[in-house]
This record gives C-alpha cells, sequence and structure tokens, in this order.
C-alpha cells in the first residue's frame, strides 16, 4: 500500500488522469482506508476546478520571448 507521503507527491497525476493501472489501484485502496488522505484529494479537486476558472495570464511579448528562448538553452545544457 502507499502512504501518505506517496500520496501527495502522485495526487496530481491521479487528479489529471496521468497514473498506470497500477499506481491507481494502489492510490485508491489507500485512498479509501485513509480520511486524510481523502480530504487532501477532496482538497486538491477544489483547488483543480477553481482555477480552472481563472483567466490565462497574458505575458507582455517580450517577456515570453526570453522565457522561450531560456527554456531552450536550458534544454541544450541538459541534453
Amino acid at each position: 500500500m502507499m502512504s501518505c507521503r506517496e500520496i501527495t507527491q502522485l495526487v496530481t497525476a491521479y487528479v489529471e488522469g496521468a497514473l498506470p493501472l497500477r499506481d491507481r489501484l494502489r492510490f485508491q485502496l489507500h485512498i479509501g482506508m485513509c480520511r486524510h488522505c481523502r480530504a487532501y484529494l477532496r482538497q486538491m479537486k477544489l483547488t483543480a476546478k477553481t482555477l480552472g476558472y481563472l483567466p490565462e495570464p497574458e505575458l507582455p511579448p517580450e517577456v515570453e520571448r526570453e522565457l522561450l528562448a531560456r527554456f531552450e538553452n536550458w534544454k541544450a545544457s541538459r541534453g
């Protein structure tokens, strides 16, 4: 069974439906037995739903270009 720490690390992937079947089943088993993690999962689902209502932030074009350039440089330095 997963630990509470593992649940907190995987909750975003679970909410997004990105956990592999085995991990999803282990996650659900833990959630079924741990009221604290159930509460945490409810809170994360509510947070994700609420964030979905926020408008997309508008970046000035020069800031977006700078961020993309830095990301490309970071990827190049790691590969």
